[in-house]
């Protein structure tokens, strides 16, 4: 009975330090910020000194073309499928789906507070809708349409953003149980943290309305 305690003992352990590599792993990744490389090269400037100061894809797309904003997205999903990738390799065992889970939460928090530029960084909306997507690649599809839609609907990329994590939350639960669903709870709130004020000046009247169709023509 004893060896047996230790051995349980010793398991949670190994699955405790998996959660924590996997969350690491991810964050250095993600704090990797692709748009500041394609700012740098082709238009000579930090991502944070052009158009909104976002490191991220709609403002590469503002500022640099289409061109930019798919090598940024390129970048994006890249690394948040290395992340999640490398952490189904080493921890999937132990951990099985939550590797990847964990890795992507790791993903998003690098991306938006990377520490090389004081945990300022983008808001995280590609490597959301990647992590989802290799979490739970038909709900992940799924939840990315419905803020896809939202956003030719409506022309509010904030909207979008938020409801890609929000819906799918419940599929999270349903599917892979309470703690991939807390975890999917965790990166709709960062979501909303992050797009708070454009969520605020869509509701004023005052957000900037985006015409996706006409970006790609």
């Amino acid at each position: 009975m004893k060896q047996s305690g230790n051995k349980h003992k010793l398991e949670e352990e190994e699955t405790k330090m998996g959660r924590i590599f996997c969350i690491l792993t991810g964050y250095l990744c993600g704090s990797f910020l692709t748009a500041e490389l394609v700012a740098q090269e082709r238009i000579g400037k930090s991502a944070f000194e052009i158009g909104t100061g976002n490191p991220g894809m709609a403002n590469l797309a503002e500022q640099g073309g289409v061109g930019c904003a798919f090598r940024v997205l390129a970048g994006d999903v890249g690394k948040t499928l290395l992340a999640c990738l490398l952490c189904r390799y080493v921890c999937g065992a132990k951990l099985g789906t939550l590797a990847a889970a964990y890795a992507g939460l790791g993903c998003i928090l690098g991306h938006d507070y990377p520490f090389w530029h004081w945990f300022h960084g983008g808001k995280g909306v590609a490597c959301n809708a990647a992590a989802l997507i290799l979490i739970w690649p038909m709900g992940g599809l799924f939840s990315c349409l419905i803020g896809l839609t939202a956003v030719l609907l409506t022309g509010y990329l904030p909207l979008g953003a938020v409801l890609i994590p929000a819906a799918f939350i419940l599929p999270a639960f349903l599917e892979y149980g309470p703690e991939s669903g807390f975890l999917t709870v965790l990166m709709t709130f960062i979501m909303l943290r992050q797009h708070a004020p454009g969520l605020r000046n869509m509701i004023l009247g005052t957000e900037k309305k985006v015409d996706l169709p006409g970006m790609l023509r």
